[in-house]
Parts: C-alpha cells; structure tokens; sequence
C-alpha cells in the first residue's frame, strides 16, 4: 500500500474516523482512547449492543476493524460481574477477606477495551508496513484470564508458595482514624518504622514476610499486633516514624479528593523527536537497520507472522508493568529482548517455579530473548546505545530520573537512533508534586482506587491484587503502538510516557465523573457480593443481583442454584475459587495450555482473522 506519513499528523489517529457500538462499560473507554489519540466519530456511539464493534477509515489505510464480547456465549458468561466470577478475578481480590468479592469498578471491561484498541493499532502499524488488514477479535474473559495470569500460573506450580495465603493485610489506621497504606521495599526500613511505634518484636519480624510477598499472593496476613500498633498512635507521630525510617505511609484519598484535582490529561503522552531518520517520510525502520548486522543477541527470534513481526522491542523492566508491556508487544509479533542485570533476572527465581523458573515471571516473561547488562559500567551502557542504535522502541519502568543519569533517555537514545520509540512506564508520570512512592498499592491508596473497589458502606482498602500494574501494563502497550504509528506516520521518533496514574484514572473514571457532579461515585451497599450456595459460591449478573438475592441457596449444591436461578429467567455463574481448577473448567475448554516448562499459560488475548 502507499505509504501513509503525511505532514499533518500530529497525533496517531489523525485524519482518521471511526464507528463504535456495544456495552457501555466497555465502548466508553474505546471511544475515549480512538478521540484522545485523533480520531473522530463519524456518527453517535451506540451502547445498546451486546459485542463492541469498532471501525477506523481514513489517512490511506484500509478499514480497521475490532470486535470484542463479553465472552463465547456458550459460557453464560454475559457481564462484568460473571467475567470476574469465573476467570478468577473474584477469588483473587477476595484473598484479604477470606472470600470471594467483586470489585465494584469494571476493571475486565477497562482491560478488555484497552486490548481492543491495542488491536485496530496494531493492525494500523502492520498496514503501514505492508501487511495486510485483519480484523481483530478480543473478549473479557480473555482480558480476566490475562489479569490473574500469574496468580494462575502459580497455582499450577511445581511447588507451593513461599507466603502463606490467608486472610489479611493492610491498610492500617491511626488513633484519630486515618486510614494509610504503607510502602518499603527495604527490610530495614520495615523494622525502624515498626520500632519507632514500638511494635512488638516478634510481630515486625513476623510481618515482613507476607507484607513482602503480598504483591505475589493478593493478600498479607499480617500480624494483629501491628494493625494495633497503628492504632495506638497518631497520624503525625505516623508520619515522623516513616520520614525516620525511609519507609513511605499515605492516607487513603477519596474520590471526590481525586475528581476535585484531576486534570483530565490522557493515560500517556506521545512526544515525537526533533531529530528525522535519513531518508524517511513515513514506513521508518530502525536508524540502524540499514547499516550491517545489528549488535543483537544470538538465539532464536520469535518466529511469528503478527503485526508486529520484524519490530525489536528492547525491555529494561522489573516486576510487573514494564514486563507485561513488553510481553503484550511480543505476543503481537515483535521481538523481545529483556536487559537484565549481571546474573540473570533475580526474579527468575521467586517461587514457586516450574521446571526451576518462577511460575510468576514466565506468566511475562516467556519468549522473550535476553542479554545481561550492567548499567553501573559505562562499557555496557555503551552496548546497551549499540542495541538501541538496531531496536524499534526501549521500554523501561526505573525509578525517575534513573534513565537519564545513565545517558539513556529519550533524547540520548534519539542521538544514535532517530527513529526510536523511547517509552517509560512510571508511577506518577510526574504528575503529582506531592506523589509517594509510585508503587500499585501507594497510587491506589492515593488515587480513590481504594474507595472505588468496595462499595459503599465498607472501609476504602487499595485491593492486594495487583490491579494498576496489570492495567497499567497494558496502558503501556497501547502507548508503545500508538508511538509506533505515529512514527510510521510522520517519520520521527517518539517519547512515549504512560503511568500507574493513568491506569487510576482509567479504571475510576465513572466514578470521577459522578464525583465531579456531585454525586455519590461508589456503588451501593452489597454489589457484586456473590451468593453462597451448599459448596461453593454464585455471582449473578449485575442486572439480575436484587432477585437473585430474594432466593435462600444456602442448601443448594451450586449447580442446583445456578439451574433455579436460570428457571426463573436470571444469568448468573459459578464463582472460581481455585485457579487451579481454571486448567478443567467447561467455560474456558481448551484455552489455558501449559509452556515448555510446564507452567500454565492463558491464552492470546486476540485473535487476528
């Protein structure tokens, strides 16, 4: 096809026009995306379909088209509430409390949305270098299956985990009643806290271990002698002890706090460079793709006929967001070489492992190639420029300021590779002056997640699942391919920027908004409480919930409730609350494998026909 760069592109979607239908939860966040990179509706979105149907048209491209559901409808799986009862979801955020709990924000349908417009990108990027177009299919179950993937992936270990799962965690509250969540990745820093407040021995020595394995496990039973602790002293006499220890403490922030200090800003930003690769005008490839043999890892590259095949990611990540962004981006097509620290990864090693590697990093890490650097030595930061001079986009998540201490910025980078999409998945993206420190838990606690994940009439508490990371992981990729057209567009280089606060901010935008007009922004009292039946649990659908809570199930084995509810015409699903079971479960027949290494793995979440 002709190239499609034109001059006047100043956002990847400009001059292009798109058709969108289908549920709410999931159309919303489509639409609001497509508009916030360029394009334009050519008529009103309709909400009243049951599968999201999305179309772009214009700029030189063929039509591209993304559809996604809610689920195979053979799954009885028909909203948010049911997606979350199966896939696990449920059983995940529920570990603090001992059973299983709904989140009251939409966090599949937000997740399903954002893979959705990851597709009709890709499939944009791909056309603009002479692909042909492939309309792309994605679901909620898929984008469930993808949000608890490492949580299922350890379930299906070799081994058992190395923290207890049991109910428990924080937030923690003070004697004048302020509700905090705490942060250190640092030891030492959890024992002074602690000592400072006077906290038993026994009980700080005892707690660091689940509070350290609650990013892994979704739960944190820690002692109670430490909730007490807490409670024995004041907010500033709190707040002392952190600055002392270099621990971080950060009061649970409202919704109504976050909606009256939002700045509407998008979920990233896309910077194109100043610097033009030779000779382009649109259809770029990396500045040193023409040069010789790229300085690259040996090994096999993915073989894969994806969108994005023949692209190199390079990847700097640690834990999750960073990862997770880049294994998206391979999934896509691309290849994937992870930098990794001399030694390997120490991740590598977390347990449980399957075949002697973590079950939890091969959920994002698989398939990807990967060099060891260490970035301490200029030698090796000068291979690491050598590697970028040959990559299409650097994906990094360090701490802020790191990349450009190091000489390996976006505008470093741009010096040997004008073509480069530099990309930084953050915390804060700074925009927060007074931001703590830009971890899942700490952004939940001060963006009103907290309060958004449990309705009204519960205390807010930041979910120990990780929801921001997975989410803002998945905001990453969609940043990256919408700076990769942008570059195919204009023939520059672009600085990509996405953040756990863009995450927030996407998950809770609904409740921001009724909070900015001065409404109540949490759900009502009991929603997405599932049911209890003789031997397990049921979620109904949201629109059924009230007359499914009229019947007693109690007694009933969960196959017979679910067969009375659906006798008096209501949708409702049975709750998962072993992930193992996920492998056997009829609802997901075929879809979870296991990896060379026998660690489980969820499925693609597209499909491109």
């Amino acid at each position: 096809m002709a190239s499609p760069a034109t001059t006047q592109t100043v956002r990847p979607l400009d001059t292009l026009r798109f058709d969108a239908s289908g549920p709410p939860q999931i159309t919303s966040v489509v639409t609001d995306h497509l508009r916030l990179l360029g394009a334009r509706a050519d008529r009103p979105v309709h909400v009243d379909a049951p599968a999201v149907g999305t179309t772009l048209t214009g700029g030189d491209f063929a039509p591209a088209h993304a559809a996604a559901t809610w689920a195979d409808p053979a799954s009885g799986l028909a909203d948010e509430v049911t997606v979350q009862a199966a896939t696990g979801i449920m059983a995940v955020h529920g570990r603090r409390d001992g059973t299983p709990r709904g989140l009251a924000v939409d966090y599949a349908a937000t997740a399903t949305a954002v893979l959705a417009v990851q597709g009709l990108l890709a499939n944009l990027v791909g056309q603009a270098r002479g692909a042909a177009p492939a309309p792309v299919t994605t679901g909620a179950d898929r984008a469930g299956l993808l949000a608890v993937s490492q949580y299922l992936a350890a379930a299906g270990a070799d081994e058992g985990e190395a923290a207890e799962i049991a109910a428990g965690g924080p937030p923690f509250t003070s004697a004048d009643g302020v509700v905090f969540e705490l942060e250190t990745l640092d030891p030492g820093a959890w024992a002074a806290f602690w000592k400072a407040l006077e906290a038993p021995a026994d009980a700080l020595r005892t707690g660091w271990r689940p509070f350290q394995f609650r990013y892994a496990t979704a739960c944190a039973p820690l002692p109670a002698a430490l909730h007490t602790t807490a409670r024995s002293h004041g907010w500033d006499r709190i707040r002392r002890a952190a600055a002392a220890s270099g621990a971080e403490v950060c009061a649970l922030r409202s919704l109504a706090d976050r909606a009256a200090e939002h700045d509407g800003a998008a979920p990233w930003f896309l910077t194109p460079s100043t610097a033009r690769a030779a000779g382009s005008a649109g259809g770029v490839r990396a500045a040193g793709g023409a040069g010789g043999p790229a300085p690259l890892p040996a090994g096999p590259r993915r073989e894969s006929a994806g969108p994005l095949a023949g692209l190199t990611v390079l990847e700097a990540g640690r834990r999750i967001q960073a990862p997770l962004a880049a294994h998206l981006l391979g999934l896509l097509g691309a290849d994937v070489i992870r930098i990794e620290p001399p030694g390997g990864d120490p991740l590598r090693g977390m347990p449980p492992a399957c075949s002697g590697i973590s079950a939890r990093w091969l959920a994002l890490n698989r398939g990807k190639r990967a060099v060891e650097i260490d970035i301490k030595a200029e030698a090796d930061r000068g291979r690491l420029r050598d590697m970028a001079a040959h990559a299409d986009v650097f994906l990094h998540n360090w701490a802020p300021g790191k990349a450009a201490a190091l000489g390996l910025d976006a505008d470093d980078l741009a010096r040997v590779n004008p073509a480069l999409v530099h990309a930084y998945t953050s915390g804060w993206a700074g925009r927060l002056d007074d931001a703590p420190m830009g971890t899942d838990f700490m952004v939940q606690a001060r963006t009103g997640v907290g309060e958004a994940a449990r309705p009204d009439g519960e205390m807010p508490a930041p979910s120990l699942m990780t929801l921001l990371d997975v989410l803002g992981g998945l905001l990453g990729a969609e940043a990256v391919l919408a700076g990769l057209l942008l570059r195919e567009r204009t023939g520059l280089g672009v600085r990509v920027d996405s953040s756990l606060l863009g995450a927030a901010d996407t998950l809770t935008g609904p409740a921001l908004r009724r909070a900015a007009r001065g409404h109540n922004p949490r759900r009502p009292a009991g929603f997405r409480y599932p049911l209890a039946t003789a031997d397990g649990w049921i979620a109904p659908a949201d629109a059924d919930a009230r007359a499914a809570a009229g019947h007693d199930l109690r007694a009933l084995p969960t196959a017979e409730a679910l067969s009375r509810l659906r006798g008096h015409g209501l949708t409702a699903t049975a709750v998962t609350t072993e992930l193992s079971d996920l492998h056997h479960d009829p609802r997901f027949a075929g879809s979870i494998s296991r990896d060379a290494h026998g660690a489980p793995a969820v499925p693609d979440p597209w499909s491109f026909v």
